[in-house]
C-alpha cells in the first residue's frame, strides 16, 4: 500500500479566465520620476545674508543728470539752428551753413547714426550760452546807455549829464570784467550767475600756466569748429548742384525773351528741370558722402542705391521737395538786411530735417547687399516725376511773383545756399 501525503494538495476549482481591456482603456506608462541628486557645497561657498551685495538704492540724481542732459542738447541743437540762419544771412559765410548741412546728411548716410546726423550740439550750447548770458548783461548797459543819452540831449554839457555818462562808463567796464572773468572761470551759464569768478581765476593765475591753459582752449574750439572744412565742403556741394541745374534753369529764363520759339525753349528747360530734380538730391549727398567732387555726377551708384532702399529713397525725395515749396513765399517781399536772419530761420529749420532723412535713405541702402523686390522699387517711383513736376511748375511761376524777376529761378535753396543769395 502506498504512502499518501500528510497534507492533501488542493485542485483548483475553476482555471481563471484573462481581463481583455478595450484599447482606450490600457493604462498609461507613467514617466520615471528624476531623483534630485544631492550636490555637496562646501561651507566656504555659502552666502550668508550679511554676504550678499546691497540692492541699488533709488537715486533722483541720476534722473536730474538726464534731464538736465536733455535740456543741454535742446538748448544746443536751438543755438545750432539760430547760428546756421545767421551766417546764412551773410553773403560768402553762406557756404558755412551749406557745407554744415551737407556734412550732417553725408555722416548720416556714412553711418546710419541718427547721433551723427548732429554735429557740435554741445558745444553750440557751450558758445550760446556765453551769447545768450553776455547779452543779458548788456541789457541794463544799454538802459543806462540810453538814459546817458536822454540827459546829454537835454542838459548837454551840464552835471547831470557829465554823472550819467561817468556811470555808464563805470557800467561798462564792469560788465566787461564780469564777462570776462566768467568765460576765463569755465562760460557756462552758472559762471555767470556768480559774482566772484575773479578769485578763481587769480588762483588759477598764481598756481601758474593759466596762459597757456586758456591759449590752448581757445586754439582747441576754434580748430575743433572746421570752419575752413565746412566752408569747402559747401564750395563743392555748390558746384556740382549748379552744374545740373544751370542749363535748365537757363532754358527757362530763356522763355520769357522775344520770339516764337523762346515758349519751347522754356518748356524744353522745365522738362530738364523735372528729370534733373530726380537725381539731384541723392547725387549732391553722395558727393558730401564720399567727399569726391566725381561722385556728385554719379547717375549709376544711385540708382544702384535705389534699388536696395526704394521707398526711404522715394520719401525722402518728397520731403525734400514738398519742404522747399513754402519758403518760396518768403521772396515775395524783399527783406530788410537787419531781419535777413529771421527767413534765413525758416529756411535752415526747412532743409535740415529733409537733408537727415535723405542721408537716412542712403544708410539704409548701403547696409542692404541685395535689390529689394521689384514690385517695391516699382512702386516707390510712382511719386518721383509728379512731385518734381509739380516743384517745376511752382519753380517757373515765381519768376513772376519773386522780388527779383527771373533771377530768383537761380536761388534754389533746397539744393544752393540755405536763402537766396541775391536777397541777403
Amino acid at each position: 500500500m502506498l504512502d499518501t501525503p500528510e497534507t492533501p494538495i488542493p485542485l483548483p476549482i475553476a482555471r481563471p479566465a484573462p481581463i481583455l481591456l478595450e484599447p482606450d482603456e490600457l493604462p498609461v506608462a507613467m514617466p520615471r520620476r528624476k531623483v534630485a541628486r544631492r550636490v555637496e557645497v562646501p561651507e566656504a561657498e555659502l552666502l550668508v545674508d550679511a554676504e550678499l551685495p546691497p540692492s541699488e538704492p533709488f537715486r533722483p540724481k541720476h534722473y536730474f543728470l538726464a534731464l538736465h542732459a536733455f535740456f543741454v542738447w535742446i538748448f544746443g541743437f536751438s543755438c545750432m539752428i539760430l547760428g546756421l540762419a545767421f551766417l546764412a544771412a551773410i553773403p560768402i559765410l553762406q557756404f558755412l551753413s551749406l557745407g554744415y548741412l551737407l556734412e550732417c546728411s553725408g555722416r548720416m548716410a556714412r553711418t546710419g547714426s541718427f547721433r551723427e546726423g548732429f554735429i557740435g550740439i554741445r558745444l553750440a550750447a557751450r558758445l550760446g550760452g556765453i551769447v545768450l548770458a553776455s547779452w543779458l548783461f548788456l541789457l541794463p548797459v544799454r538802459f543806462v546807455a540810453d538814459l546817458a543819452s536822454s540827459a546829454s540831449i537835454i542838459d548837454p554839457g551840464g552835471s547831470i549829464a557829465r554823472g550819467w555818462r561817468i556811470g555808464l562808463m563805470t557800467l561798462i567796464a564792469f560788465t566787461a570784467f564780469h564777462i570776462l572773468m566768467a568765460v576765463a572761470n569755465g562760460g557756462k551759464l552758472r559762471h555767470f550767475a556768480f559774482p566772484f569768478n575773479f578769485v578763481f581765476v587769480l588762483l588759477k593765475v598764481l598756481r601758474g600756466g593759466f596762459y597757456t591753459q586758456a591759449r590752448d582752449a581757445v586754439w582747441e574750439t576754434l580748430i575743433s569748429l572746421r570752419l575752413p572744412y565746412y566752408f569747402l565742403l559747401g564750395v563743392r556741394g555748390f558746384f556740382v548742384a549748379g552744374a545740373w541745374l544751370v542749363l535748365p534753369i537757363s532754358l527757362i529764363a530763356a522763355g520769357r525773351l522775344p520770339g516764337q520759339l523762346t515758349p519751347i525753349i522754356g518748356f524744353y528747360g522745365a522738362f530738364l528741370l523735372t528729370l534733373v530734380l530726380v537725381y539731384l538730391p541723392f547725387l549732391q549727398l553722395n558727393m558730401a558722402r564720399t567727399g569726391r567732387v566725381r561722385d556728385g555726377f554719379d547717375i549709376t551708384a544711385v540708382r544702384q542705391q535705389y534699388r536696395r532702399a526704394p521707398v526711404m529713397f522715394a520719401l525722402a525725395f518728397v520731403v525734400t521737395l514738398l519742404f522747399a515749396l513754402p519758403l518760396y513765399l518768403l521772396k515775395i517781399e524783399v527783406v530788410p538786411q537787419d531781419a535777413a536772419w529771421l527767413p534765413s530761420l525758416f529756411f535752415v529749420g526747412f532743409i535740415y530735417p529733409a537733408r537727415i532723412l535723405s542721408g537716412w535713405a542712403m544708410a539704409r541702402a548701403s547696409r542692404r547687399e541685395t535689390p529689394r523686390h521689384w514690385a517695391f522699387r516699382w512702386l516707390a517711383r510712382l511719386p518721383f516725376l509728379p512731385v518734381a513736376a509739380f516743384y517745376v511748375l511752382v519753380v517757373f511761376f515765381t519768376q513772376y511773383t519773386s522780388w527779383h524777376g527771373v533771377w530768383s529761378l537761380y536761388e534754389q535753396h533746397a539744393f544752393l545756399l540755405p536763402v537766396p543769395f541775391l536777397g541777403s
